[in-house]
């Protein structure tokens, strides 16, 4: 099994560099393949998105290219969130588990899309405050209050990562742009950051955080879920890390419409599978 999780993480990191995407979209129906449960695929998943997001956040900020006061505000209310989305994780029976994370790689082709089509749009009118504005289609005196903005979009990721596995910079990014006016450079950055809040959180949930909180508020049946897999948590963050050092640094630049299918495809094809898992989890009850 080390050597399939080593070859996977590798292969997840490649992935994500070339096509754009989050590991744990690849890591936790990996995991699933190689018959670890959904709950610790997903637990499993945010230890190796932790290594990762660290690397890359560390290099942001020895360019002075990030701004902690933002990711604090982003990861405040995920660390909340991350907490709900471990406790439900770890209570929903795996097939559903299972069916859920379908429907969110099948979310997954819209939103990237979403964030891909802000992003060109907003780098068309400079990236600049006034071309988020004409975007998201609303006027400054409109827009919603920065901390339930803040609150929303923070809460998201971190819901997600709690609950499937993901680092969520799928939906912080087109959210940051078209809630909170970000450019676009700052809301790359700021997801990044926030990214290692959520994974981290969520982790620390699985290992069993969630449940001492619940236990000790007088709301559990006081026992502690441990679903993180350390050792092959680490052996997929060591993957995914040389993976990404691989795809950006000498594999050639696609074309878009090239990422575009690659992308729908593969996600489309994960989605069947994992609901095929899902509908034999289902049967065996």
């Amino acid at each position: 099994m080390e050597l399939a999780l080593a070859i996977g993480g590798l292969v997840a990191g490649i992935l994500a560099g070339v096509l754009g995407i989050g590991g744990g979209v690849i890591l936790v129906p990996l995991q699933v393949s190689l018959g670890i449960p959904p709950v610790q695929a997903a637990a499993t998943s945010n230890l190796s998105i932790v290594m990762t997001s660290i690397a890359g956040s560390i290099q942001n900020w020895r360019m002075g290219m990030l701004d902690l006061k933002r990711v604090i505000l982003l990861g405040i209310p995920a660390l909340l969130t991350a907490q709900v989305g471990a406790i439900i994780a770890s209570r929903l029976p795996s097939y559903l588990l299972l069916a859920a994370f379908g429907v969110l790689l099948l979310a997954n082709t819209y939103l990237v899309q979403l964030n891909k089509k802000v992003v060109i749009q907003a780098q068309e009118l400079g990236a600049d405050v006034s071309s988020a504005e004409h975007l998201s289609g609303t006027e400054s005196s409109g827009q919603m209050s920065p901390w339930l903005a803040r609150a929303l979009t923070g809460g998201a990721a971190g819901l997600l990562a709690g609950l499937f596995g993901i680092g969520g910079g799928v939906i912080l990014v087109p959210m940051q742009i078209l809630l909170l006016k970000e450019t676009i450079k700052v809301a790359i950055q700021t997801s990044l950051g926030a990214i290692v809040i959520t994974a981290v959180a969520a982790t620390a949930s699985h290992a069993g955080l969630s449940d001492w909180i619940w236990n000790g508020l007088g709301l559990g049946d006081g026992t502690i879920h441990q679903n993180v897999l350390w050792i092959p948590g680490l052996i997929l963050g060591t993957g995914g890390l040389i993976g990404v050092q691989i795809s950006t640094r000498t594999l050639p630049k696609l074309p878009d419409e090239t990422v575009s299918l690659l992308f729908r495809g593969f996600l489309a094809i994960l989605s069947l599978y994992i609901f095929w898992q899902a509908w034999q989890g289902y049967r065996a009850l």
